[in-house]
């Protein structure tokens, strides 16, 4: 049976994976000061970040249409896929598992909806995992068995800069917000099942890397590692040959989407761990 796989921008799934998989990605929008840009197209990662604390008002984020998915489930179907995986970002967090709901009513149940739970790698792991699956001959049934076990095994967790820009999107109050930066916090944060969690917060940057790093430790044995930063590059670069050099070659380092990045501010890092 030939399977087709589905997902969105917001799973930062590299673009050289993204071709080889032949995995179809549905970008978000971002709303920046009225104007609307299309995520990974229509404006770069660096660019946005860069951009970021100039803008007049905070940039907004929506989903994609329902025809957009629709459209891709189609081109699967005309390919020749018989059945799609369609995974997507958590449901509580974000209105693209809605979008890509209403398009797959259309199909009945040769479209299966995931709703992982999940942002950036947290969602491209589970894409991954499924590819390498469909890849090897394992059955739709057993890929779906599959996905909600990985779903079990995924860590996530983030070191902010500030909690300025969760201040902004409305995810915390400005008290908070203003006492922590008062204070010089760094705020942590993980993501399980759609909900984010208070990890605490730390003093400096230092503290912050080395807090991730027994965060990461405490994953304990790891299949797929993925070191996330929002424009800080060098910091997360370091924090990988500071944690693990053996994995440099294959742990991916990536820019997080801006979709994300827009609750998050700039100078952050993070880790999504899928672990064994």
């Amino acid at each position: 049976m030939k399977i087709g796989l589905v997902t969105d921008s917001t799973a930062d799934i590299p673009a050289n994976l993204v071709e080889k998989l032949q995995i179809e990605v549905v970008p978000a929008i971002l709303v920046i000061d009225g104007k609307s840009y299309i995520d990974g197209i229509d404006i770069s990662r660096e660019e946005f970040y860069e951009r970021m604390p100039s803008f007049k008002k905070p940039a907004t984020t929506a989903a994609a249409s329902s025809g957009e998915f629709m459209e891709r489930y189609e081109k699967l179907f005309t390919a020749g896929a018989e059945k799609i995986f369609s995974i997507h970002t958590a449901s509580q967090l974000s209105g693209i598992f809605n979008a890509a709901r209403l398009a797959a009513e259309s199909f009945g149940e040769r479209v299966q909806l995931v709703d992982s739970g999940q942002l950036s790698l947290g969602i491209g792991f589970q894409v991954l995992e499924a590819a390498e699956a469909i890849a090897k001959g394992q059955a739709f049934e057993e890929t779906s068995h599959l996905l909600q076990h990985i779903q079990k095994r995924i860590k996530l967790s983030a070191a902010l800069d500030t909690l300025e820009y969760l201040r902004r999107s409305g995810r915390v109050s400005w008290a908070k917000a203003r006492m922590a930066a008062l204070l010089s916090l760094k705020p942590l944060i993980g993501l399980a099942y759609g909900k984010v969690e208070n990890l605490g917060a730390v003093r400096t940057t230092k503290t912050a890397n080395l807090r991730l790093m027994e965060l990461l430790h405490e994953a304990g044995k790891i299949k797929k590692l993925a070191i996330l930063h929002t424009n800080a590059e060098e910091r997360a670069r370091q924090f990988l040959s500071d944690f693990a050099p053996s994995f440099q070659k294959e742990t991916l380092v990536v820019n997080v989407t801006p979709v994300i990045g827009t609750h998050l501010g700039p100078k952050g890092i993070g880790f999504t761990a899928l672990q064994e």
